[in-house]
């Protein structure tokens, strides 16, 4: 006796897809990450040909916009001025900021820490509030980029369920 597990498969991918997304945008899960993996073994376990191609294609996407997400907010970040040491210290305080204030507080943080370093490089707040508006646009433009990709799998998996 064998059982079939394609409608549970399907159900697991898509709760794991959605919340994927949501981590995406909420940027608190490796949302794109989770897409990607869910969509690559869903491909992997169908056993086809058609399965692998999804599977490779979920990799190569998921990587793609991991890639592309940091070469536009790097180049975002080099023309507007704002230094990587900046975004570093903004990166470790919402870490911190995340255990402080839990959820809320990784972009408290990290804006905070943002606005107070090139405050303190600058002397001046003007100039500072513009860079963390800066660093606010390129976390932004990370966010697209990766629910782009994130997006790009899921239609990849769709394509395959309805020709499944």
């Amino acid at each position: 006796m064998t059982i079939d597990w394609a409608g549970e498969l399907d159900l697991l991918v898509t709760l794991l897809v959605v919340v994927g997304l949501v981590g995406v945008v909420v940027q608190v899960l490796p949302g794109a990450f989770l897409v990607g993996g869910a969509v690559a073994v869903w491909g992997g376990l169908q056993g086809t040909g058609a399965g692998w191609v999804v599977t490779v294609l979920a990799v190569l996407l998921t990587v793609a916009g991991q890639v592309v997400k940091y070469l536009v907010a790097g180049r975002h970040l080099q023309r507007s001025g704002v230094r990587n040491s900046t975004l570093v210290w903004g990166g470790v305080a919402g870490i911190v900021g995340f255990f402080v204030v839990p959820v809320v507080g990784l972009p408290l943080f990290f804006v905070g820490a943002v606005l107070l370093v090139e405050w303190l490089r600058a002397r001046e707040l003007r100039p500072a509030w513009q860079a963390t508006v800066r660093a606010l646009q390129a976390t932004g433009l990370t966010i697209l980029v990766e629910l782009a990709a994130a997006m790009l799998v899921v239609g990849v998996w769709v394509v395959a369920l309805v020709a499944r």
